[in-house]
């Protein structure tokens, strides 16, 4: 009777679990089309041992009874396999295989699969391209008989196990034979009757089961040779043998080369696991089998525990397989060839446009010849005349002089080839022309007699200047190509820096030998317990997993590290497997426990190269109310618009939710159009799609007029409208059916989210998502802050230091344990100097001299400053305060005429001379008393201009005195870039600016304003500028190469996301 598929109560309890895990068990969109050929195989029981469907449907509704062979099997081995895996959550170890069968299912299933394997649609785990090289174990065929013989009763009731689903269906001769090979063995001719009777029972025996192996490997022969022609016919893949799979028993498995983008391939390689990739990982080599075709095979043998075997094939030396090779190849040629289409296109376009300017040209040309052409003449009675009178183009004629007043007359004229008039001048002296006769301004113009047809010559001139104008483009076309591709190798080498950076960044605490972890290899971690929690203690345990603690072998054990070589590092010994791509630590004082160092919640991370999966990207959502270029205010929206835009670069999924003003900038918005309509809050919402910076950005309007108000900020209702707002992105995203990774919202102005997401959507469909809080200005609502940092997963600002500076601050102190400090970035193609088009002369560090001295004669010039070799200090500041901005005038009509060569004072924001100040500055003096993170410093350093700080909030985590903090600069993986001081005075700066004892152009900053005034008008010595030169601009050199982008900030973001999702 047929047989309909039903779970076993295992699968149904990993189907359960895998439900309650999410998407954290499912395959990643990277492999589906893989060249890693992939299968799963179902292992079931004959039909016999299965009573039918209803006894299943008892056993379901009660798993402490049987009913039947098949169902009592099944609940023994899940029991079992309950066990293993409940010993596996209990200590991270995979426990050994017992003696017991498994429940299987139909093989039939497989057989039906085919085309997903053929088509790479198959459902396998995220961690089915591990290998663990394990030994797998198989048993001998003459074993299993013997094992068999001596369990029968007699060699007349022995079973033949055959290909196929049954028995049965094999011919009758082969039945046949096979009687008659076991009459000729019952029923031996006579035998000497010196041999005893058990010798004579051994023999019988002996023969028999040769006669019997034989048999069978000449029927196990003939159905692989069957199954491989009739699947070679049907173009599959792929088969196994037997087709009705047991537990405990080998199989052979069967894989056509020439059907699988291995086909060129030298080596076959599988890899696999059992239970849906949860089981015993194993890895073979194939070799070619005696089929006619390119079929390669290996044995494999299949645990009592085991219902499902999860397996790929790879060539077993580059994991990053065929299939995905092609399909990146053809997506780059793709590209390849719309890039070319469009570059055609262009050049066609600009080839027209070279054309019409040609004819423009040419056309004015004309109209201004035809106007000379009715006052040119062959000759001028009593003036001058031309000979020989008649000419042509490319003769040489001569110009006579008849006037009296001429002492000297006449010259040489070489006529072009192709003109119809020519120039005539009259000076008295060729060598030394001062008095010219130029006929009253008008000049004197003379017919060429024989010149080419009009119409002839005014086509050459403008197919002349086509060609000049075409030459002039594409030299202008080849150096900007020429400076893009310079600017892109620049930023690249960059990020790779900021990478070897940022792992540098913890090697005072842990870092791995060799630095770059490749998947497959083996690495040693080193920790130093000395810089954290665990220093003094006596053990040290190592913690570590894979892919950020979800690697399918789950936490190795617990490993106890040894003292390393030089004395100060504890270190292990890892492997790592080949579907890892990322390596997790964290630090015990006891094998069991006790304190941990996990890095404040964070864990430790190191990224693995070369692995055969690779990291899920995140989908990020930041709901905010400005953002840069298009409803900026301060430095929320630069930091909204250049961290989404570093994340997405890094390859996860950012979207943008911004309330749609009616202010907006939407000049800077591309390809803007409705996208759908909601109704919440008693209101119709509108929602429009864009691209902002490459970023996608939904904006909401709400039809109340809530943002109809001409501005962003500054209304009596600004609580409301963006309440009202937080609210209704979140229920965009529930109606939207976003699932978002994180939901990421900015200060107070959309610090709501938090608590509304916690309160009202993360039981209602947004389940998936973990809330990251950022504060930028702790100075404006601090009880919204404080509400959001208690319902938000984790919450940042925007530097280390300033984090700690404001832990005390009631909406903060409670929240320490999540609270971290993220630096900001500046965005590297704004502040450019090699593609900034504010400064004279481009410049990298290469060239960093040359550049900064055009850049300060420019300023010097355009501030009316004096004009020398001296240092240019630059203070840059703004006074929010009226009467501080009233003492700024008072000190800059000072500053004008007491020392007006020296000293400019500006109190008006100028973008262009903004840049070429940083450009044309030695140093930036920044004695901010308050500076959570500071932009002005970052910048200064992007131009090679050296910084000169107080040591206060980001100011002091991004520049490392010269002199004091070589050991801080090491531990944040960089090089000591400026100078810093400790007071908020005039001595403070005068001992900073005294290593270097220089002043001379301040902007001046409202805190030290006295002070500064008394320091300007006093000076300093400078001979230490001089004395230093050399090694100054090496300084320059040095901070220009240090990345402030970010790059950097966007790691740590990273991190944070995930720490947040753990």
């Amino acid at each position: 009777m047929p047989r309909t598929q039903v779970p076993t109560s295992t699968q149904r309890r990993d189907q359960k679990n895998e439900e309650k895990e999410g998407p954290g068990t499912s395959p990643p969109d990277e492999f589906e089309g893989s060249n890693i050929e992939t299968s799963e195989l179902n292992i079931e029981y004959d039909k016999e041992e299965v009573s039918d469907i209803n006894l299943v449907a008892v056993e379901e509704e009660r798993d402490n009874e049987s009913n039947g062979i098949d169902l009592e099997v099944a609940s023994i081995s899940k029991s079992l396999f309950d066990n293993k895996i409940s010993q596996f959550d209990d200590n991270g170890r995979i426990p050994e295989v017992d003696e017991h069968t498994m429940e299987s299912k139909d093989a039939e299933r497989f057989t039906k699969s085919e085309d997903k394997v053929t088509t790479g649609d198959v459902d396998v785990s995220i961690y089915g391209r591990g290998i663990e090289e394990k030994q797998i174990h198989t048993k001998s065929g003459e074993d299993q008989w013997r094992e068999k013989i001596e369990k029968e009763e007699s060699v007349e009731e022995m079973v033949i196990f055959k290909a196929g689903k049954d028995a049965s269906d094999e011919s009758d001769s082969r039945i046949d034979e096979t009687e008659t090979i076991s009459k000729t063995v019952e029923q031996p001719e006579a035998v000497d009757t010196g041999y005893n009777s058990v010798s004579e029972d051994t023999k019988k025996e002996d023969n028999f089961l040769k006669l019997k192996l034989e048999s069978e490997e000449i029927l196990r022969k003939e159905a692989v040779d069957r199954l491989a022609e009739d699947n070679f016919k049907k173009g599959n893949k792929l088969f196994y043998y037997p087709e009705l799979v047991k537990p405990d028993q080998d199989i052979e498995i069967y894989f056509n080369r020439s059907f699988s983008t291995l086909k060129n391939e030298p080596d076959v390689m599988i890899m696999g696991a059992y239970n849906g990739w949860k089981w015993k990982s194993f890895t073979l080599k194939l070799s070619k089998s005696h089929l006619n075709g390119d079929w390669w095979s290996c044995q494999v043998h299949v645990p009592k525990e085991a219902y499902k075997i999860d397996f790929v094939f790879y060539n077993g030396k580059d994991v990053e397989t065929r299939e995905q090779e092609e399909f990146a190849r053809q997506k780059a040629e793709r590209e390849r060839q719309a890039e070319e289409q469009r570059r055609i296109e262009a050049e066609i376009a600009a080839n027209e446009a070279d054309r019409v300017q040609a004819r423009e040209e040419a056309a004015k040309r004309r109209k201004i010849v035809q106007e000379i052409m009715k006052k040119a003449v062959s000759s001028v009675d009593n003036v001058w005349y031309i000979e020989p009178t008649a000419f042509e183009g490319n003769d040489m004629v001569s110009s006579s002089n008849l006037k009296k007043n001429m002492e000297t007359g006449g010259m040489l004229t070489n006529v072009a080839h192709n003109a119809r008039l020519t120039l005539v001048g009259l000076v008295p002296d060729l060598l030394q022309a001062i008095i010219y006769d130029n006929n009253n301004l008008q000049d004197f113009h003379a017919i060429v007699p024989t010149s080419i047809p009009e119409e002839l010559y005014w086509v050459k001139e403008e197919q002349q200047t086509y060609k000049r104008l075409n030459t002039e483009r594409r030299l202008r076309e080849e150096a900007i190509r020429a400076k893009a591709e310079k600017t892109a190798r620049l930023k690249a080498e960059t990020k790779e820096r900021t990478l070897k950076t940022f792992l540098l960044s913890q090697k005072h605490i842990v870092y791995t030998d060799p630095l770059d972890v490749h998947a497959g290899s083996t690495v040693t971690v080193f920790y130093n317990p000395a810089n954290t929690v665990l220093n003094g203690k006596p053990e040290i345990w190592l913690r570590c997993s894979f892919n950020r603690w979800t690697h399918r072998l789950g936490p190795l054990p617990p490993q106890k590290m040894i003292p390393a070589e030089n004395g100060s590092h504890l270190k292990a010994t890892v492997k790592v497997p080949l579907d890892a791509y990322m390596m997790d630590f964290v630090f015990s004082e006891r094998e069991d426990g006790g304190i941990f160092d996990n890095k404040n919640g964070m864990d430790y991370h190191i990224p693995v190269f070369g692995g055969v999966v690779k990291e899920p990207p995140m989908h990020i959502v930041h709901i905010a109310v400005e953002m840069a270029p298009i409803a900026k205010v301060g430095g929320l929206g630069d930091v909204v618009t250049s961290l989404s835009r570093a994340v997405q670069d890094m390859n996860h999924n950012v979207d943008i939710i911004l309330p749609k003003y009616d202010c907006l900038n939407l000049s800077n918005v591309k390809d803007l159009q409705f996208h759908k309509s909601y109704f919440w809050g008693g209101t119709e919402i509108k929602v429009w799609l864009g691209k902002v910076e490459g970023l996608s950005v939904y904006f909401l309007e709400p039809q109340n007029g809530l943002f109809w108000v001409g501005c962003i900020y500054g209304r009596g209702n600004d609580g409301e409208r963006f309440g009202f707002f937080c609210h209704a992105a979140l229920e965009f995203l529930l109606q939207g059916g976003f699932h978002p990774d994180i939901i990421h919202c900015h200060d107070w102005s959309s610090a709501p989210v938090a608590w509304l997401f916690k309160e009202h959507y993360v039981h209602y469909g947004l389940s998936k998502a973990r809330v990251v809080f950022t504060i930028h200005n702790l100075e404006f609502g601090a009880a919204l802050i404080g509400k959001a940092m208690a319902f938000s997963d984790k919450a940042t600002t925007v530097s280390p230091t300033y984090s700690q500076e404001v832990s005390g601050n009631p909406a903060v102190a409670p929240h320490l344990y999540k609270f971290h400090g993220i630096l900001n970035g500046i965005d590297p193609d704004i502040w450019d100097p090699y593609n900034d088009k504010f400064i004279p002369v481009p410049y990298t560090s290469e060239n960093v001299v040359e550049g900064k001295t055009a850049a300060k004669e420019a300023l010097q010039q355009k501030l009316g400053l004096k004009r020398a070799d001296l240092p240019l200090v630059v203070l840059l500041g703004s006074a929010p305060d009226p009467r501080i901005q009233n003492d700024f005038v008072n000190l800059a009509n000072q500053l004008h005429s007491s020392h007006n060569d020296y000293a400019r004072l500006c109190l008006t924001y100028d973008e262009p001379l903004s840049h070429l100040i940083y450009a044309g500055s030695d140093f930036i003096l920044v004695p901010s008393i308050f500076e959570p993170c500071g932009l002005t410093q970052l910048t200064a350093m992007r131009y090679g201009s050296i910084p000169v700080v107080r040591k206060t909030g980001g100011l002091y985590d991004t520049v490392f005195d010269v002199d004091h903090d070589n050991e801080r600069a090491q531990a944040c993986g960089l090089e000591p870039n400026g100078f810093n001081f400790d007071g908020a005075d005039a001595a403070g700066v005068d001992y900073a600016l005294n290593r270097f004892s220089v002043y001379t152009y301040y902007s001046v900053y409202p805190c030290l304003l006295q002070e500064l005034t008394e320091f300007l008008l006093f000076g300093r010595a400078i001979s230490a500028w001089y004395d230093g030169r050399e090694w100054f601009y090496s300084l320059c050199k040095r901070v220009m190469e240090q990345d402030w982008s970010w790059n950097r900030p966007a790691l740590d973001y990273l991190e944070l996301y995930h720490a947040a999702r753990k």
